[in-house]
């Protein structure tokens, strides 16, 4: 009857083990894996980091769009000629001095 119940106890002890390991991979799958709680939080990061981005783009779009309507023939404003004219081209007028 020893012999019985050891085997028994060694039985057990083999399912409870496989069932520790398995339990430790899929507890390490759901936090480290592809899809785990890390790379959520990394992705989540980086999306936040994106429209960031984004928004800053749109930003610089819009601005360079008011510029270019503001120098369109439609509409042309004369003041931002002026400056785009002395910075791109170096112009000025005759009344100004330059101190360099």
């Amino acid at each position: 009857m020893t012999h019985k119940t050891a085997r028994h106890t060694f039985g057990g002890l083999i399912f409870f083990f496989m069932a520790f390991a398995l339990g430790t991979y899929f507890t390490f799958a759901a936090v480290q894996g592809d899809y785990g709680v890390f790379r959520r939080v990394e992705i989540s990061a980086e999306a936040d980091n994106l429209r960031a981005e984004r928004d800053r783009l749109q930003a610089d779009l819009a601005e360079v769009q008011n510029l270019t309507r503001r120098l369109s023939d439609e509409y042309l404003d004369l003041d931002l000629l002026d400056q785009q004219a002395r910075e791109v081209l170096g112009y000025m007028r005759t009344d100004e001095i330059v101190i360099r």
